[in-house]
């Protein structure tokens, strides 16, 4: 796992496969919530990424325009690029969960990568990553 970038509320790693692991560490404003999905985009991009693993365990309050936003930049920009899989691992906060959880729904048809959501990270890893 190689550190790729460290905000205050996010953490960002590479894996082989390769996989992309964003670790949400707390709440970020709407500005720094977009600028960080937009650098997250172009490293999955110069990366040339096949998983994906949005850790969202910590993830602060997003808000719906925001989340509305980043379905349109980050997933319709990943679909593009090429991306495989999308493993998710849900906000502890039942709100955003509930939030997040609709957004992904509503997505789901429209990009050509599978999303799959989990419980435990290592699992989340192991298959963002290309395994079972």
């Amino acid at each position: 796992m190689q550190p790729l970038l460290s905000l205050p509320y996010l953490s960002v790693f590479l894996h082989p496969g390769p996989a992309l692991e964003t670790q949400w560490l707390g709440f970020a404003t709407s500005a720094e919530f977009r600028a960080a999905i937009k650098q997250l985009l172009a490293l999955g991009q110069a990366h040339r990424v096949r998983g994906w693993l949005a850790d969202d365990r910590l993830l602060g309050a997003v808000r719906p325009r925001d989340l509305d936003w980043s379905s349109q930049h980050l997933l319709a920009g990943l679909d593009r690029a090429g991306l495989q899989r999308f493993a998710l691992v849900e906000s502890q906060d039942v709100l955003n969960r509930h939030t997040i959880t609709r957004m992904y729904e509503q997505v789901v048809p429209a990009v050509g990568f599978e999303i799959r959501r989990f419980a435990a990270i290592e699992q989340a890893r192991a298959w963002a990553a290309g395994g079972a």
